[in-house]
């Protein structure tokens, strides 16, 4: 999603998943397994504090991001779009993927619902704009992402 609204907006777009696991030298998976999950957070909270000063950057978070009120501060400081989904839908989207530890567990919807419990309010503190995504294409999401923007004064698509 991000990357795709990064090329219709002409910005630039980093991941922050995927600076940090550079950053680790190994995945966020097997740093959770080996470190726990408070010193994932710490790499993650330098790495969002650097990446909220790069400008004009479309910036991709994990989903736990807005676990520390430092990290809601500093994606405030941009635009932060809340790609808002049920647990049921992102059980459907994830139920095969192995690389996210938090969903490393018997009941993986049963996870969800507990993270959406608590990151749901605190996504809807931090985000400018909230976009339901339901089983909404990529594009049409795209497109309402911009729509919002440009409705805001924020951006006008290329």
């Amino acid at each position: 999603m991000g990357r795709q609204l990064s090329r219709r907006l002409a910005l630039s777009f980093v991941d922050s998943d995927q600076v940090i696991e550079e950053r680790l030298g190994c995945s966020i998976r097997h740093y959770f397994d080996q470190h726990g999950e408070e010193p994932f957070r710490d790499v993650e909270e330098s790495v969002i504090g650097e990446l909220m000063h790069a400008p004009s950057t479309v910036v991709s978070t994990g989903g736990g991001a807005v676990l520390r009120a430092s990290n809601r501060r500093a994606l405030r400081r941009g635009h932060v779009v809340y790609l808002r989904a049920s647990p049921e839908e992102l059980f459907r989207r994830l139920r095969h993927d192995v690389s996210r530890p938090l969903l490393q567990v018997a009941d993986p919807l049963g996870r969800l619902r507990e993270l959406h419990a608590v990151r749901d309010p605190l996504y809807g503190e931090t985000a400018h704009f909230r976009i339901e995504t339901g089983r909404t294409s990529l594009q049409t999401l795209v497109n309402k992402v911009i729509m919002q923007l440009e409705l805001a004064g924020v951006a006008i698509s290329g």
